[in-house]
C-alpha cells in the first residue's frame, strides 16, 4: 500500500522511525511528514497564524514546524497529494486511551486522514520500550483491517502493551474507557518572578471495567477500538427538539 505516516511525538522520535522501518521491510511504500518536535496534547489544532515551513531530512521524512493535523493536512493535499491511501500516525511514546484521545496529536494525525479511502489508524504504546511489539502487532493485522469496510469518517485506535511481542495475551475490541478529573495544574514561579502553571498528568481511571480498551492493556491483550468524528449526542436530539421545535422565533 501506499501510506502516509505522522505522529505527535516529533519527527525523530524512536516509535516514527520503527513503524516507518517495519512497513517499509514488509513492502509497503512509505511516506512521512512529522511535527519538527514533540507535539503532544495539540490534538486537531491547525496553526493558522503563521506559515509552515517543510524541512526534507536525509532519511526522506518531511519535519513540519506546526502541529500533527498540520503535518497529514499538507501531506495529503501538497506533499503526496493523491499517493496515499492511508495514514498511520504512531506509534506514539504512551497510552491513548479512554479520554485520552480527546487532546491526543496521534489520534488527531490520523484523523486528518479520514478523507482517504482506507480508514487511518493511530497507533500507541503504552509504554516506552517495545516499539517493535507494536510495529508487529499493526503489520499482523493489516491485512485484515484492509478487508474492513468501516462507515466513513472512522478511526481506528490501537494500543499496545509495552511488552515483548511473546508476552501478549491476544487482542480484544474494545469501547473508549473513561478517566477522573485531572489534578489542578501546579503553580510555580520562574526564575525572573513571573508566575506560571504547569499542567498537571491526566486523571485516574474512572471507568475502567471488561470491554473498555484500560481493561484489555491490563490484562496483557492489543486493544482496538473503532471511534468516530460525529460527536453528536444523537439519543438527546428528541428531548431538545421537544424543547426547541421547528417553529420560527
Amino acid at each position: 500500500m501506499n501510506l502516509m505516516l505522522s505522529n505527535d511525538d516529533g519527527v525523530h522520535a524512536p516509535g516514527l522511525r520503527t513503524l516507518a522501518q517495519a512497513l517499509t521491510q514488509a513492502g509497503h511504500r512509505v511516506m512521512v511528514v512529522a511535527p519538527d518536535r514533540d507535539r503532544s496534547g495539540a490534538s486537531n489544532s491547525l496553526t493558522l497564524d503563521r506559515p509552515l515551513h517543510p524541512l526534507s531530512m536525509d532519511n526522506g521524512f518531511i519535519s513540519i514546524n506546526g502541529t500533527p493535523t498540520d503535518c497529514v493536512h499538507l501531506g495529503i493535499n501538497t506533499f503526496f497529494k493523491d499517493q496515499c491511501e492511508r495514514v498511520i500516525a504512531g506509534i506514539n511514546s504512551g497510552a491513548n486511551l479512554g479520554d485520552d484521545v480527546l487532546y491526543s496529536g496521534t489520534v488527531a494525525a490520523a484523523t486528518e486522514g479520514r478523507f482517504l479511502d482506507k480508514t487511518p489508524i493511530a497507533v500507541s504504546l503504552c509504554g516506552r520500550r517495545h516499539f517493535d511489539t507494536a510495529a508487529q502487532v499493526l503489520l499482523d493485522i493489516l491485512p485484515q483491517l484492509n478487508c474492513l469496510q468501516l462507515p466513513p469518517n472512522s478511526v481506528i485506535n490501537i494500543n499496545v502493551p509495552d511488552r515483548p511481542y511473546a508476552d501478549l495475551t491476544g487482542i480484544e475490541v474494545t469501547r473508549l474507557g473513561h478517566r477522573q478529573r485531572s489534578d489542578n495544574p501546579v503553580q510555580t514561579i520562574n526564575p525572573r518572578g513571573k508566575e506560571c502553571y504547569w499542567i498537571s498528568a491526566a486523571g485516574e481511571v474512572a471507568d475502567a471495567g471488561p470491554g473498555t480498551d484500560f481493561h484489555a492493556i491490563e490484562q496483557g491483550r492489543v486493544s482496538i477500538t473503532p471511534i468516530q468524528m460525529d460527536m453528536t449526542r444523537h439519543s438527546a436530539l428528541p428531548m431538545l427538539q421537544e424543547v426547541f421545535p421547528d417553529t420560527a422565533l
